[in-house]
């Protein structure tokens, strides 16, 4: 929640190869006060089922940025892994042979905040590629 002092943040992953939340990403949630003062990791969560992370923690007073790292590569690699390449036959990992099973095996989506804002950031997630923005 977030406070005239504070700015609060929430998340939530869709895989966007098979069309549904992406369960049990590991999410790390770091703050920062400036530009250049070092990174406090403040804690994490993992998704649940509908994709959220409903428990990250709460940002301390005076933080300006904002950084979320996505763990995806045990989530592709997991036991999702199957139905995942059956929903992408055409995809690059199912056509050649050697291929990884994700490009990206992490995300780290950093972004600035303003104390009184709550700021939800969906991240779009496919073995190749994603996407993310601000959302309400």
């Amino acid at each position: 929640m977030s406070t005239s002092t504070t700015a609060s943040v929430s998340t939530h992953i869709l895989d966007t190869s098979i069309g549904r939340p992406a369960e049990g990403v590991a999410v790390r949630l770091s703050a920062r006060g400036g530009g250049e003062a070092d990174w406090r990791e403040l804690g994490g969560s993992a998704t649940d089922a509908d994709g959220r992370c409903k428990d990250l923690p709460a940002l301390p007073e005076g933080t300006t940025h904002v950084r979320l790292d996505f763990a995806v590569e045990p989530y592709f690699e997991g036991k999702t892994a199957k139905k995942q390449a059956d929903a992408q036959q055409d995809a690059p990992a199912n056509r050649d042979s050697g291929a990884p099973s994700v490009f990206f095996p992490e995300v780290a989506i950093t972004f600035a905040v303003v104390p009184g804002e709550h700021y939800h950031v969906p991240l779009l997630l496919n073995p190749f590629g994603y996407s993310v923005y601000r959302g309400s």
